[in-house]
């Protein structure tokens, strides 16, 4: 088996995306819209590699996303970072589909209301998008907030999930 880390690219409804891998797990799902430096150096890193089954699982399971048949993902995923990163990311995952929670509400979750803005760079820096969903964190007064895939994707996101916009009667996850 050949051993490294691996890229291919899957069309979406939102634009395309740079999927990354090493053998056994999802370690990247980047919006490749601007073709930006960053993707270039991912890309620069890795090596194409469009059969492998990681990629295949993560292929079928986006497309069941986007078709509106899938609300939750099942497949292997390697996080880089660090603890405090982890922690916010694995936060994520609690948010069920259809909701959005706040950045106050994911700091408060980890334990570090204080850490509010930290919450908003790491939510910034997720490395597996859509998979784990930072789109669903949305500013403490209810507004759509950055987004590094864009916040016409975020929007799109959260409206295909049925979880924008809030009216008055909707409240969010917490």
């Amino acid at each position: 088996m050949e051993t490294g880390y691996f890229t291919t690219i899957q069309h979406s409804p939102i634009g395309r995306l740079l999927l990354t891998a090493n053998n056994k797990a999802l370690t990247g799902l980047y919006f490749y819209a601007n073709d930006s430096s960053y993707i270039k150096r991912k890309k620069a890193r890795h090596v194409e590699k469009n059969d492998l089954s990681i990629f295949k699982k993560a292929e079928t399971q986006l497309e069941e996303y986007f078709a509106g048949k899938r609300t939750a993902f099942d497949i292997a995923l390697v996080f880089d970072g660090t603890g405090f990163q982890k922690s916010v990311w694995n936060a994520l995952f609690t948010i069920p589909f259809g909701e959005t929670a706040s950045y106050l509400q994911i700091a408060d979750q980890i334990g570090n209301r204080d850490a509010v803005r930290a919450v908003g760079l790491t939510n910034g820096k997720n490395p597996i998008s859509i998979i784990c969903p930072c789109h669903r964190v949305i500013g403490s007064n209810g507004k759509l907030t950055g987004y590094g895939g864009g916040l016409e994707n975020k929007e799109w996101l959260l409206r295909h999930e049925g979880a924008w916009p809030k009216g008055p009667q909707q409240t969010s996850l917490f």
